[in-house]
């Protein structure tokens, strides 16, 4: 039997919500929704291919990109059946299980590409501070083991919230505020006391304030070892190994930071401004992960032109 089974809810249904005064428009902004969905989908697949069949991009930092496209991945089908449900079908209802469910996945997939992120952080610290020894610092059985060690730590960080959210009861409200289900939206339906779960939130922000702390740190000690470079030539050559990697940390956390901006300071933001925020954080770090890596990382744009060219010919 699910764990989610045993709630005790007054509200059987949940009503999730595409963008408000413009349902009969919802068709025609599913179109691209769904071709960046069909991207993001295509990119890291492609991403994960390629890195799998090709013995050159066996190293850490492929490794570690590869990761970041399975966050990716799982950050993009976890929210896909809601908003085809909602854009497409005109079906905006969803059991609260099935909410509890969503939304453990979305917030464990993104956890895990802020951790991977941070991982890729290090990845570079080592690889420009520590070159010498990078390859036995960061072998493929340790680089397993970070995976692994991540992956548990956010799966054991998320899993509260769904087994606390289920226990709460739900009289009045069932009217979401996104086409998909987000911790902090569900909790404010609760009519029981909820501070367990606003607390707990808070905690899990605070490890994402964390992770950017350490890459910023990272990125400092970085900073002051090509300082130390004394061709600026060759300063700009090793940061530039950097510029990927920055690019996708912007990308993840300008949104998230906004976004938690919007739900816990501002009181009277426009609800579009949440939905436009909360669907550009889940849907433009998929899409551009895998364009940012390809275009900017030499090797990987090698790969693909060569078995491109080689399927041509």
């Amino acid at each position: 039997m699910s764990i989610f089974n045993i709630s005790v809810t007054e509200v059987s249904t949940f009503y999730l919500v595409g963008f408000p005064g413009m349902e009969s428009a919802h068709i025609w902004i599913f179109i691209p929704i769904c071709l960046l969905y069909t991207v993001a989908i295509l990119g890291n697949c492609t991403i994960l291919f390629f890195i799998k069949s090709e013995p050159s991009l066996h190293e850490p930092m492929y490794y570690f990109l590869s990761m970041l496209a399975l966050s990716d991945l799982g950050l993009s089908i976890s929210s896909l059946p809601t908003m085809l449900k909602v854009f497409l079908f005109n079906s905006p209802d969803i059991s609260p299980n099935e909410c509890f469910a969503q939304e453990f996945f979305i917030h464990e997939f993104s956890a895990m590409e802020s951790s991977v992120l941070l991982i890729m952080s290090f990845d570079r610290y080592i690889a420009i501070c520590n070159p010498l020894r990078y390859t036995s610092i960061l072998t493929s059985a340790r680089v397993l083991q970070i995976g692994l060690a991540f992956s548990l730590k956010n799966v054991l960080l998320i899993l509260p919230f769904p087994l606390t959210l289920v226990h709460l009861r739900y009289c009045k409200k069932n009217l979401l505020s996104h086409s998909y289900c987000l911790h902090q939206d569900v909790m404010k339906l609760a009519c029981s006391d909820n501070k367990f779960n606003v607390i707990y939130g808070l905690f899990v922000a605070l490890t994402g304030i964390l992770d950017i702390t350490f890459i910023f740190v990272s990125y400092v000690l970085i900073l002051r070892a090509v300082l130390g470079i004394a061709s600026q030539r060759e300063r700009l050559k090793v940061l530039s190994t950097c510029v990927s990697h920055i690019c996708a940390v912007l990308i993840f956390y300008v949104p998230v930071i906004s976004l938690s901006v919007i739900y816990r300071l501002v009181s009277r933001s426009s609800p579009i401004s949440k939905i436009l925020m909360a669907d550009i954080f889940l849907l433009v770090p998929p899409v551009m992960n895998p364009i940012i890596y390809c275009v900017k990382s030499q090797q990987m744009r090698n790969v693909i032109l060569e078995k491109l060219c080689q399927k041509q010919s």
